[in-house]
């Protein structure tokens, strides 16, 4: 759902001016609504997605390419989401004192 929102809040441009701001803000609130709780962690998706656009640039890309081939595929999106959330917990953890698993262990 978070995927989708962002992929069609940017695209149908809603708005003159924010609309890449708003559609990873609401992104943001649905996640968090779905998983119960303000995300924890920093720097958190929108932040992340902000220092490094590319990746959203292509996930956008990517669903506005299949939807003129007539398929609803957020999947990058979704990936992308993903991973930034898991970078976001995993920040989270490391700033409560918790160690990330290395790959000697």
């Amino acid at each position: 759902m978070a995927a989708y929102l962002m992929w069609r809040l940017n695209w149908i441009h809603p708005f003159a001016d924010g609309n890449g701001r708003t559609a990873r803000i609401v992104s943001y609130v649905v996640l968090s609504i779905r998983a119960g709780a303000i995300l924890p962690g920093t720097p958190t998706i929108p932040d992340q997605i902000v220092d490094n656009r590319n990746p959203y640039f292509e996930a956008l890309d990517a669903a506005d390419a299949a939807f003129r081939d007539g398929r609803i595929d957020v999947s990058k999106m979704e990936e992308l989401l993903g991973s930034l959330l898991a970078n976001q917990l995993a920040k989270f953890y490391q700033s409560a004192g918790g160690r990330l698993p290395t790959a000697e262990t």
